[in-house]
């Protein structure tokens, strides 16, 4: 990895002076957004967002970015070319991508901060017994065999119903008890219930594919429930 130390490496405005409560209170102000906000960071959030499933295969180095950009995926596959690294430590920054949100829930807390703070680089192996991915595979298949994954969750299912569980599921598991899961399980089930849930209903009773008609487009009107702010 060659990286320039000419000048200002991470193309950061130096002349701000920026505080929690800055990024709290005016998170979009463009000097902040441009300035400060981890790129990274705002992809992967977009990505938390996201309303549907989202795969990953590695199949070369994903090092540092590539590594942070892959854990809010909802699964990840590898070749045996792959390999890993949260090298941030060895050039003298921290953790971005929301990595230290993602990276714990993954594979633990104390492997993460063991990957953290050797900030060494690994390979598909140690990330696949590790739990960073879901399986390494030959190079040559990486992509068929992510894709027919990736396919095999959405076909025939309610586009509606997986966005909805992705987002309950992201959203609730960090919660300290279960009554927010309660509450925005109760409204999605009620929701959905009157429209891709009737499908679903009458096609399993009647033993053949349901024809869903929702889409990730049109939720339901309780959603987003959330706010980040």
């Amino acid at each position: 990895m060659d990286l320039s130390v000419e000048g200002n490496v991470f193309g950061l405005d130096e002349s701000l002076s920026p505080t929690m409560q800055d990024l709290r209170e005016q998170p979009d102000d463009p000097a902040l957004f441009k300035g400060v906000r981890d790129t990274g960071g705002r992809v992967t959030l977009a990505m938390y967002d996201c309303l549907k499933p989202i795969v990953g295969a590695v199949n070369g180095v994903a090092v540092g970015i590539g590594s942070t950009m892959l854990l809010p995926m909802d699964f990840r596959f590898a070749s045996e070319k792959a390999r890993f690294g949260f090298v941030f430590g060895r050039l003298g920054i921290t953790l971005e991508a929301c990595s230290s949100f993602f990276l714990p829930r993954i594979v633990g807390v104390e492997q993460a901060l063991e990957w953290a703070y050797r900030a060494d680089i690994f390979d598909a192996a140690e990330a696949h017994a590790k739990g960073l991915v879901r399986a390494v595979v030959p190079a040559e298949s990486l992509l068929d065999e992510a894709k027919a994954f990736a396919r095999s969750l959405i076909t025939d299912r309610s586009p509606v119903s997986v966005a909805l569980i992705r987002q309950l599921i992201n959203r609730n598991a960090p919660m300290e008890t279960p009554w927010d899961a309660h509450l925005t399980e109760s409204l999605a089930v009620f929701y959905t219930s009157q429209q891709d849930g009737r499908e679903g209903v009458r096609a399993f009773n009647e033993k053949r594919p349901a024809q869903f008609t929702g889409k990730a487009s049109q939720m339901p009107p309780f959603f987003p429930w959330y706010d980040r702010s």
